[in-house]
């Protein structure tokens, strides 16, 4: 019955800390076993700005130009 009730209790939460003083307390907990932290890649990190990554790395083309381009790549596949 105990076993059922912790594992209820399980839930994965994603905090936003605002104050570093924040962090001290959330490691503070987890050497008490009260949480256990999983660190991941923040996801602001992952996120990548493709328009800002590629700016320049493309001229601007006619529609039939780029249709055109892309037979080809298509064509050289088969």
């Amino acid at each position: 019955m105990l076993l059922n009730n912790f594992i209820d209790m399980m839930q994965t939460l994603t905090i936003d800390i605002i104050n570093e003083k924040a962090i001290k307390l959330i490691q503070d907990m987890e050497l008490l076993k009260l949480i256990r932290i999983r660190k991941e890649k923040n996801q602001q990190e992952e996120a990548i700005n493709w328009s800002v990554k590629y700016k320049g790395a493309m001229q601007k083309q006619p529609l039939n130009k780029v249709d055109d381009q892309l037979n080809e790549l298509r064509s050289s596949w088969e």
